[in-house]
């Protein structure tokens, strides 16, 4: 009482309206502190909080997937294995609480799942076919904002659908806010929906801190998770690289390890500091029609599978890698697109930002967003198909070891710690010197089934940010792989255009190299 007391008085010797206002301050540090030590739900990490917040009028920040499956599902079994499966993710039972210190995930107690698994209706015009129906319906949907009230989440089924190929059936469209997790948390996410999945392992509650300090929390949000991260994302580079940074995190022990430990230390924090000026100072990309300032709306499109044995083949010829192939059909594709607009891309690129992952994937099923961001510029003027998958190689081969994901992973922390205008104008400096998001994932090898139905085709699109307007994923599934494309239509009116030119391209690399004059070696 005593307390209350004391601490009242100021507030009573100052104006009505000071006094107020100083009430409204006093909650509101009050609910962003009881969020920062937990005590209101679970504390949103700063990476995700970055995500949450990067939303904007021409780019949402979703996961955008379709799914078509054979024969047809219904909405109540597909409402039912959601329960069953999808909510043991506590991230789909709860809504997200803004306050001025970031976010806090926080249970729906009036969570209903008619509000997160929609039956969709899909009308299509005379003379469209249902899958350019469903194709609208993606780009759509992709510039809807979720429902911040509730969990940011929805699933889209079509019951009745029959695709290009007369296979009668139904189609899923899914929709998930990026600030939940990642593309490759969300494989596990999806492994555990379908037939035969299992639940997600069981999360142990964390103990709580004795003290509870703003200290403990912002070190279990920021400090350890990054530099947890950046040790088994460099272990992928070398055991070298991992004992640099391990001896970088405890200087102790470099001293007692002598010059030996001092040099491998030195070694790394010149390629940090080389990675960190690379992404400084990178030079804006060819000024195409694919880059500008986008407008309203989306559009996707997506080809047939190819045979993955066949792209596989052919990199084993070149002594390339699957991505090394993909890549370079994907840069000929946007090549042939320009081309055919009117354009000359000779000696022109475009740079793509690519996801790394950067967490183990048996820790999947933890959601979140861990991964880092790499650069690699598109070569799109080279037409000969030999001469560009070389040089899409060449540059990969460079991106190997590098630490720019573990510094891009940084940026985002930091960004998710700063006010929105703050964290923006950090993400812009990236944004305006990429032309596109660029994802590669690779799904499960057998085909799965959902609610007794087969999974017949799955394809997915991350979100561009800033004013990027084309995001291109490769998928690989079922011992097939898909190219798809979303665009901005201010940009690029009808992605089905690249779409159109990516198997031509592959099949050109197809032929150039059986043409090759192959020796016994």
């Amino acid at each position: 009482m005593v307390t209350r007391i004391a601490s009242a008085a100021p507030l009573l010797a100052m104006p009505a309206p000071a006094a107020r206002a100083a009430r409204i301050v006093g909650k509101n540090v009050q609910r962003a502190a009881s969020g920062m030590l937990g005590l209101s739900g679970e504390r949103m990490s700063k990476v995700d909080t970055a995500w949450l917040r990067m939303d904007n009028d021409h780019n949402r920040m979703m996961i955008n997937g379709v799914w078509t499956l054979s024969p047809g599902i219904r909405w109540q079994a597909l409402c039912e294995r959601v329960q069953q499966r999808l909510l043991q993710y506590p991230r789909f039972r709860q809504r997200v609480v803004q306050d001025a210190a970031g976010a806090t995930w926080v249970d729906d107690d009036r969570f209903d799942i008619a509000a997160h698994v929609v039956r969709e209706p899909l009308p299509h015009r005379k003379g469209q076919s249902m899958q350019q129906a469903l194709q609208q319906r993606v780009g759509e949907l992709a510039m809807q904002p979720l429902d911040g009230r509730r969990p940011l989440w929805q699933i889209h089924l079509v019951e009745d659908f029959t695709g290009d190929d007369g296979e009668k059936g139904s189609a899923l469209i899914v929709r998930i806010h990026h600030c939940i997790a990642d593309g490759i948390a969300l494989i596990s996410v999806t492994l555990s929906l379908v037939d035969g999945g299992s639940e997600p392992p069981q999360r142990h509650a964390k103990a709580a801190h004795a003290a509870g300090s703003p200290e403990e929390w912002l070190a279990d949000t920021l400090i350890r998770p990054f530099t947890d991260m950046a040790v088994k994302a460099i272990d992928m580079a070398g055991e070298s690289a991992a004992h640099s940074l391990h001896l970088l995190r405890e200087p102790e022990k470099m001293l007692e390890q002598g010059l030996a430990g001092s040099v491998e230390a030195a070694r790394m924090a010149y390629q940090l500091v080389s990675d960190a000026a690379a992404l400084a100072l990178m030079p804006d990309d060819s000024a195409t029609r694919l880059k500008g300032k986008p407008g309203h709306a989306k559009r996707v499109a997506w080809c047939p599978p190819l045979p993955l044995d066949e792209v596989k083949a052919i990199g084993k010829a070149l002594n390339c890698s699957v991505n090394d192939v993909l890549l370079s059909c994907v840069a000929g594709a946007i090549g042939g697109y320009l081309r055919a607009q009117g354009d000359d891309p000779a000696g022109q690129e475009i740079r793509a930002m690519i996801p790394v992952n950067l967490r183990p994937m048996e820790q999947a099923w933890k959601l979140g967003n861990h991964f880092g961001l790499v650069p690699l510029v598109l070569p799109i003027g080279i037409e000969n198909p030999i001469e560009r998958v070389y040089e899409v190689r060449q540059r990969m081969n460079a991106l190997k070891g590098s630490t720019q994901p573990l510094l891009a992973f940084a940026m985002l922390s930091m960004a998710g710690m700063l006010v929105k205008p703050a964290q923006d104008a950090l993400l812009n400096l990236f944004a305006r010197k990429t032309t596109a998001v660029m994802t590669n994932v690779p799904g499960p090898r057998d085909a799965l089934t959902l609610c007794g139905a087969r999974v017949t085709q799955c394809m997915f699109w991350v979100p561009q940010s800033g004013d990027i307007g084309l995001g291109v994923s490769i998928l690989s599934y079922g011992g097939g792989v898909q190219f798809g494309v979303m665009t901005d239509t201010t940009l690029c009116p009808e992605p089905q255009q690249i779409i159109d030119a990516f198997t031509p391209e592959f099949a050109r690399l197809s032929l150039l190299t059986l043409m090759l004059p192959w020796g016994e070696e």
